[in-house]
């Protein structure tokens, strides 16, 4: 039998008044008993539990109580929401398409150039990822803002892993079928976490060490570009911070050239200065846009004026004119190659995964709507599905790209359309203009547009606000930069999953204290003023009891109450009689927890205290039911309330002669 007031707070969240709450002991409050759940099926409980974990947002919902043809035309606007907005499109949001389209083109096209570098392909390929891809996406994606292309990070893992296989030299062709099958595999994984509604899994890697191995990777990034912008011709292949400074400053005598460090640092320069100007006023959003294209019109009319190729100044040279050709009779579906296009495929999608749902959620959140994240898994997947069958490498959401997209003020997916049909124009008439473009302007454009990917702002509020993920952050980071970024990424993985390990094998628990006037038992660390009730312990379990757990917190519970006696014993107060354990935090508990319980109990009882249970779910409850440990502890000895707990300690305590 239990009491409980009806107003009693019995959470940490719980605002508490600077005031003492008034209570009158004499008062008899209502009496409660704790609630039993009816019995269940265990059949059922367990497909509601799968229910809830792969469909927990009820996607069926909408085709209740309707007809077949009704049914059949949502779920084709499920899997192409094209269909759905296409019926609101008009000339006003086109407009806005149409230049955000544009804006975008103008920095793609040099990016794709230089990102095509980074994954070891030649241009063309780049340029081929920002025209099939983008259509796909605009047909079947759910993000308004998302726009698609190569990214930097992504190609350069690409291009990492890539290269730990086959030589892009030695076997050009070798290593241009396993990216296609790289591309393959990777759009594969996609859209089966999406089918399958395993989006979740992404979560695994946390945000900061996100955060840590995108700014390595944009510090590996940019260094990798100093070979271009410096004009260094013997440039080392391995990807880490030392190798890569001693290339450097090994070629300083005689591996520099001039004109190519004059034209690089020089439209580096500019290129900054325009970022510097769209980030200072909003309303010039466009200079940055602008300035990669303007930069390489500039250094390539600059090249060809006074053929600074010539004087060694290295060029672009001829990329391939034409759209696409297909590439399905290149993808290794058979033999050795297709385990090793597997692996770098879900490495690589996973990665393109994480940053292209992560963009599609912030740009939504400006937007105020909805962005279904499995459906987003599907559209990436069979883009890059499609993309690995026409001569595309891996394409996902470009931040860089995203961002300017939403700020020229993009309403629909149709501005992905309009960069995809610019650069199929660039395809068939525009690229033998690139000849004579200096590879030190397309390395100049790759370093100002990774430098954003270093966020030292959020790794200052990670370390404020939790210093293993700083760890986690800082790991990743130091990881690409000194090692690889597959080395990186690994320590990215491995931390993330060791900081879950931790948290769930080493839950916290706490000492609860009573504040002065009130019912309300609290962590006596978080409120000092919180008094220690004579003769009782009270713990608090943070956490559900697992068998991963179940040890610690029995061991843990009994550090609690041996530190609580040793200070009475100092003390001279009276013996402590009571343990009582607040289960509300407890949302589940397995056999292991169970027989930790029974454990703690028996021991206990050796030394002559009565374990009490405080508010338990109702999962728990039922569980410690059918284990009949309700019986061994006493269905008089589980409360609702510790407060109700602590009346009964209490007055058994005052029948004791």
């Amino acid at each position: 039998m239990v009491h409980h007031k009806p107003d009693e707070a019995t959470s940490d969240e719980t605002n508490i008044s600077t005031q003492p709450l008034s209570y009158n002991p004499s008062q008899a409050p209502p009496v409660y008993k704790v609630g039993y759940p009816p019995q269940r099926n265990l059949t059922t409980e367990f497909t509601n539990t799968l229910r809830e974990t792969f469909f927990h947002d009820n996607p069926l919902r909408q085709y209740k109580d309707q007809s077949g043809s009704t049914k059949f035309k949502m779920g084709l606007q499920f899997l192409f929401p094209v269909f759905d907005w296409s019926r609101t499109y008009n000339l006003s949001k086109f407009k806005g398409d149409l230049i955000a389209g544009l804006t975008i083109a103008s920095l793609c096209i040099p990016q794709d150039i230089g990102y095509s570098k980074l994954a070891y392909l030649d241009p063309q390929y780049g340029l081929y990822s920002s025209f099939i891809p983008p259509l796909i996406y605009a047909a079947m994606g759910s993000s308004r803002d998302i726009a698609i292309g190569p990214v930097a990070v992504v190609s350069l893992l690409l291009g990492s892993l890539l290269q730990n296989e086959v030589d892009h030299e030695k076997n050009k062709e070798e290593y241009l079928r396993l990216a296609f099958t790289a591309t393959f595999f990777a759009g594969i994984t996609q859209a089966a976490l999406g089918f399958l509604r395993l989006g979740f899994l992404i979560e695994f890697l946390s945000h900061a060490a996100i955060v840590g191995f995108m700014g390595g990777a944009a510090i590996t990034i940019a260094l990798q570009q100093l070979k271009y912008v410096l004009g260094i011709r013997n440039f080392t292949k391995e990807t880490d911070i030392v190798s890569v400074m001693e290339s450097v400053w090994g070629s300083v005598h005689h591996g520099w050239n001039w004109q190519t460090v004059v034209i690089g640092f020089t439209f580096l320069a500019f290129l900054l200065l325009a970022k510097y100007i769209g980030k200072k006023n909003k309303k010039y959003f466009w200079v940055p846009a602008i300035a990669p294209i303007t930069s390489v019109i500039l250094a390539t009319l600059f090249v060809y004026l006074f053929r600074a190729d010539k004087h060694g100044v290295q060029i672009v040279n001829n990329i391939k004119k034409g759209i696409n050709p297909s590439s399905v009779h290149k993808i290794y579906f058979t033999g050795p190659f297709v385990a090793k296009g597997f692996k770098i495929g879900v490495v690589c999608g996973m990665i393109g995964l994480t940053e292209a749902v992560a963009i599609g959620r912030t740009f939504a959140a400006m937007k105020d709507y909805q962005l279904d994240g499995n459906k987003e898994m599907v559209a990436l997947g069979t883009m890059n599905v499609v993309g690995s069958m026409t001569s595309c490498y891996i394409a996902t959401g470009s931040f860089s790209r995203s961002a300017v997209n939403f700020m020229a003020g993009c309403r629909t997916p149709v501005s992905n359309v309009v960069m995809s049909m610019v650069v199929l124009l660039t395809l068939l008439v525009i690229t033998p203009l690139f000849k004579y473009t200096p590879n030190a302007i397309l390395g100049s454009i790759i370093i100002s547009a990774v430098i954003g990917l270093v966020d030292y702002e959020a790794a200052i509020l990670i370390w404020k606000v939790d210093k293993m993920d700083f760890i986690a952050c800082m790991g990743a980071f130091f990881g690409v930069v000194f090692k690889s970024v597959e080395i990186g990424l690994l320590i990215a993985v491995s931390i993330s999953f060791a900081k879950i390990l931790l948290q769930v094998t080493r839950p916290r628990t706490a000492l609860l204290g009573n504040l002065p006037g009130t019912t309300i038992y609290r962590n006596t660390d978080q409120y000092p003023d919180a008094r220690h009730v004579p003769g009782v312990v009270i713990v608090r379990v943070d956490s559900a009891i697992y068998f991963s757990n179940s040890n610690y917190i029995r061991e843990r519970i009994l550090r609690w109450l041996t530190d609580e006696e040793e200070k009475v014993k100092a003390d001279g107060l009276s013996k402590i009689n009571f343990l009582i354990v607040e289960m509300s935090p407890v949302i589940d508990i397995d056999t292991s927890g169970i027989h930790a319980l029974e454990d703690l109990n028996k021991n206990l009882q050796k030394r002559g205290i009565q374990l009490l249970l405080s508010n338990p779910g109702s999962a728990v409850i039922e569980k410690l039911r059918s284990s009949k440990l309700t019986e061994h502890i006493g269905s008089n000895h589980i409360f609702l309330t510790v407060a109700d707990a602590v009346r009964f300690c209490t007055s058994k305590s005052m029948q004791e002669p």
